[in-house]
């Protein structure tokens, strides 16, 4: 598997923090995208989930996370939709074929790449989804594993 280091622009998202099983991840994208859709926000493209910690690490009603859209404009907040600017940053990543349920591997590979190759982790992990789970088998879903970075040695 290919880890590489890439630069990512700055995003401003619509999101939803959640917190509990990682199983209900499908229905919160689909919720996210429903209500982006709602308004009328135009989509950029970018679909992703941020993990604040890990089911490796805490018990599953603990987990936190953010499901979110890239949007164009932003709107004034009258709901559980948030907006914000994901700041430009540093990421080391990986691409995940296959269910989400295995992307645990990948994670561990990139953060491992990150420990041997002198990079402090400086954020959270993110998952982009790359292509619709309604229009693609399990099989065939790419998720690209992101790790904030910066370099120190």
């Amino acid at each position: 598997m290919e880890v590489t280091e890439k630069r990512i622009e700055e995003l401003k998202v619509a999101y939803i923090p959640y917190s509990g099983s990682y199983d209900k991840i499908p229905e919160h994208m689909q919720e996210v995208g429903q209500l982006v859709m709602k308004k009328n926000l135009k989509m950029t493209g970018t679909v992703y989930g941020t993990y604040f910690n890990s089911p490796e690490d805490v018990p599953e009603d603990k987990l936190e996370y953010e499901i979110g859209f890239s949007v164009e404009d932003e709107i004034p907040q009258e709901d559980e939709l948030g907006f914000k600017d994901i700041p430009e940053h540093t990421v080391l990543a990986a691409t995940h074929k296959g269910p989400y349920t295995d992307v645990g591997p990948v994670i561990h590979t990139v953060a491992q790449h990150a420990v041997d190759n002198g990079y402090d982790i400086v954020g959270p992990i993110t998952e982009v989804y790359l292509n619709d789970p309604n229009m693609v088998s399990e099989e065939e879903l790419l998720t690209e594993v992101r790790l904030p970075v910066i370099k120190v040695r």
